[in-house]
């Protein structure tokens, strides 16, 4: 089983408009809502590959009860925790025509210690019986930041394929408890981490301090520029097709799907890695998050180009 947590859900409510007018009132427009957060994000995705997948999440209030209604439309397996605040919100305004999307966010609800502590005591029950547990987006609060370092220290502990993508403060805390694999986009490294990644050796010696920390696989990825990743002490860099973007949100997470799929069905590496591209490429082409049909991503496969630097080896194996 596959196990996604998302721990900084967001309810969404989209308008979609051909332009925005700057001063124009806009009347008795129809909302259509739908459910954010990364890992969720994953799960949906996972669903279009043919990929079973519990999500776990933490909702409160009106917009929690609004995202539980949401994820059963859309038959999506999921459990909860409780959170005596209001789950986050936001409003989209897209712009067809110029395939602009502009997003207003409220303020994060607030997790308690005791919050993250039930949360954790309810995690580590739920690992022991997955094959793969993905770990993504944010925390809403500090005190919800001890929840994805003691996550990753039960995967290990159970012997469990964790695969990490966060950012914020507690990033570091994260890498230090060694997930099996990490995501990461160029920007959120530079400013979790405050490193300075400035050219192509300087993220291959950052793949090379992941992997010195023990994680296996590392994944960084930039909009539509090239993606590096390592496989161990190996190190690759992936040349995504040239697409006309209409929204790239959510691309890192159909990418993280893309990994976690190759995982599910034992994909050497870099069929894995092409599909996590090729989902991700997919996705930027819709206004439509983590919704990637399967047959389009096999489709644009081939398109996609994988780079041996550094050293060299014969056979690419997933481990």
């Amino acid at each position: 089983m596959v196990l996604t947590v998302t721990i900084n859900p967001l309810l969404e409510r989209k308008f979609f408009l051909p332009q925005v007018v700057n001063g124009k009132e806009y009347r008795s427009l129809s909302p259509v809502f739908s459910v954010g957060g990364k890992g969720i994000n994953v799960s949906r995705q996972l669903k279009m590959l043919n990929v079973d997948s519990l999500t776990f999440t933490i909702l409160g209030g009106e917009n929690g009860k609004k995202i539980r209604h949401l994820l059963e439309k859309k038959r999506i397996n999921f459990t909860t925790s409780k959170t005596a605040t209001e789950t986050r919100e936001a409003t989209l305004l897209i712009e067809t025509e110029k395939n602009c999307v502009t997003t207003f966010f409220s303020e994060n609800n607030i997790i308690t210690h005791a919050e993250a502590i039930e949360v954790i005591s309810k995690l580590e029950k739920m690992i022991q019986n997955c094959e793969i547990v993905v770990l993504s987006g944010s925390t809403p609060s500090v005190e919800a930041d001890i929840i994805f370092p003691q996550l990753i220290h039960f995967a290990n502990k159970y012997d469990k394929i964790s695969v990490l993508d966060t950012y914020g403060n507690h990033l570091k805390n994260c890498i230090d408890e060694c997930p099996t694999i990490l995501h990461n986009n160029l920007s959120e490294i530079k400013s979790s981490l405050n490193v300075d990644l400035q050219d192509e050796n300087d993220i291959i010696e950052f793949l090379n301090f992941l992997y010195r920390k023990g994680i296996k696989q590392s994944f960084i990825t930039n909009g539509a520029d090239s993606v590096f990743c390592s496989k161990a002490d190996f190190h690759y860099k992936i040349i995504p097709p040239k697409i006309d973007v209409k929204d790239a949100t959510g691309s890192g997470d159909a990418f993280v799907a893309g990994i976690v799929y190759g995982h599910f069905h034992d994909l050497i590496f870099e069929e894995t890695v092409k599909t996590a591209v090729a989902a991700g490429v997919i996705n930027a082409q819709s206004f439509d998050v983590c919704n990637a049909d399967y047959n389009d991503v096999k489709e644009i496969i081939p398109s996609i180009s994988v780079y041996e630097i550094g050293k060299k080896m014969k056979t690419i194996d997933a481990p």
